[in-house]
């Protein structure tokens, strides 16, 4: 949380409000509501895409309680950073009676699904623009400085992997274990009867972030005309910075800002539209996840009054 308030400072030094303030009334709110629809359209993939996962271990769970924890996890992880996914397990726990440790299961897995999508991308990005960011990084770095990195990468790899693979200590023994159910939650994607469903899913709740984070360019005009390596390293950055901090504030912009200053695009708009990103998409999870919040007992009553 101290590193969010001190990324904000840092971001208004940068620009000032009264710049954002006014860069956010001459934006083209066309653009930022159709970005909060298409957000809006992932999540609730993503709720429908949960279903799959519980329904081969016999819970068969409504889709209003799926959409309302998905929605109050977003909402939670602003406070404490990945307690939401706690809380999600804990909701479908206590209205659904699915027993937490198989819904937290099931969310690891998916989270192993999100990563693998999240590795294409970038893997597509570098493909795409390879000469510009190899040239990007020969005149920024210096090459043989880059190759040593990469070489102590490589070995610290492979002396970490032949450590955990025969060692017998504890630490070596809970990585093991760890790394083994990563895996196999990730290979129980494929196992399950709807698999295409779930990779279909997948794949249009990462199409709706890339998209959304597309068409709310368009909401600044100076950033007309931005390429699609620009927009593709842009948004990368900026799925990374949400880890950085409590739901990317005050990291969010500024990872954006880094992105687009690699294609010579001006500081002012880029961390305008960092902030109009970011502030949007976050105003929509904060309804969202508290009405979710107030309504999740309400929707639920029957089943409370009959556990009462």
């Amino acid at each position: 949380m101290l590193l969010g308030v001190f990324l904000v400072w840092y971001s208004l030094s940068k620009v000032s409000i009264e710049e954002l303030v006014e860069y956010a009334k001459n934006a083209d709110y066309t653009w930022i509501i159709l970005g909060v629809f298409l957000g809006l359209l992932s999540h609730l993939s993503r709720a429908y895409r949960w279903l799959f996962m519980l329904e081969p271990m016999g819970y068969k769970i409504k889709f209003g309680n799926s959409v309302m924890a998905v929605f109050a996890t977003y909402l939670i992880n602003y406070t404490i950073p990945r307690a939401g996914e706690v809380a999600r397990a804990s909701i479908i726990a206590n209205y659904e009676d699915v027993p937490f440790e198989k819904g937290f299961g099931t969310i690891v897995a998916e989270r192993i699904a999100d990563l693998i999508v999240m590795f294409g991308i970038i893997g597509i990005t570098l493909f795409l623009q390879f000469d510009f960011i190899y040239a990007f990084l020969i005149e920024k770095f210096n090459p043989i400085k880059i190759l040593i990195v990469l070489f102590g990468c490589v070995l610290l790899s492979i002396f970490f992997f032949r450590f955990v693979k025969k060692s017998n200590s504890k630490i070596a023994l809970k990585i093991r274990t760890f790394v083994g159910g990563l895996i196999e939650g990730a290979l129980s994607i494929f196992k399950m009867k709807k698999k295409w469903a779930f990779i279909f899913h997948t794949l249009f709740i990462w199409g709706m972030y890339v998209l959304m984070f597309y068409v709310t360019s368009f909401s600044i005009s100076e950033l007309d005309g931005i390429s699609a390596g620009a927009i593709l390293i842009g948004f990368i950055s900026a799925s990374f910075s949400i880890a950085a901090t409590n739901g990317g504030i005050g990291s969010y912009p500024l990872a954006i800002y880094a992105a687009f200053s690699i294609f010579g695009i001006p500081e002012d708009p880029s961390i305008a539209f960092g902030w109009i990103m970011w502030a949007s998409q976050t105003l929509m999870l904060i309804i969202c996840g508290g009405l979710s919040l107030i309504y999740l007992p309400i929707y639920n009553r029957n089943k409370v009054s009959k556990s009462a």
